[in-house]
């Protein structure tokens, strides 16, 4: 790729990442492209769908989730305060845009999303976390990963949608976090 291509490209996903930010994951891509200093036709080139956008700007995040994670195993506290944090750490992941907690849980069962490998790393995150409670006899032996981030996911859209503080989402997920764990 050429130097300036590549600076285009690199001023689109920056650009990208503060109007997805700001308006959410449907802001206009005309919006991007002129914040960008570019044209339509150089976007679309660069990125020919929005889940290309989208996937190019989730790459960061993709080093995020692996030390939110490793920081999570890393807590030598009780159970249920590790699997809160990793819930709360979560919800912080998905919820960087507005609308990206719908958009990143319904694609982490759809194959055919172009994000759904982005996602596969937050699941293998969870899985990573979820082991770690099994092995310590902490979880009922039903808990799946991929099920608990949909739960999660799910209350992370419920705040995203009506605007939660952090306050208001801990006791939703502490119900989640008490209906994994095992009973004392």
């Amino acid at each position: 790729m050429r130097a300036d291509a590549k600076r285009n490209r690199d001023r689109i996903v920056e650009v990208a990442r503060e109007v997805f930010r700001e308006q959410g994951y449907d802001a206009s891509l005309d919006l991007v492209a002129k914040r960008a200093g570019v044209g339509a036709g150089t976007l679309y080139r660069h990125f020919p769908s929005r889940e290309s956008l989208l996937d190019a700007i989730m790459q960061s995040w993709v080093d995020r989730v692996q030390e939110a994670a490793d920081k999570s195993l890393a807590f030598e506290g009780p159970d249920r305060d590790l699997l809160l944090g990793w819930f709360e750490t979560y919800v912080g992941l998905i919820s960087l845009h507005k609308g990206g907690p719908a958009k990143i849980t319904s694609a982490m069962g759809d194959p055919d999303s172009p994000i759904q490998t982005k996602c596969q790393v937050l699941a293998g995150a969870s899985q990573r976390v979820v082991d770690h409670l099994a092995a310590r006899g902490a979880l009922r032996d039903d808990v799946d990963a991929v099920q608990v981030c949909r739960l999660v996911g799910g209350v992370a859209t419920v705040a995203d949608s009506s605007s939660l503080d952090p306050t208001a989402v801990r006791p939703l997920l502490e119900v989640v976090a008490d209906g994994l764990l095992v009973r004392a």
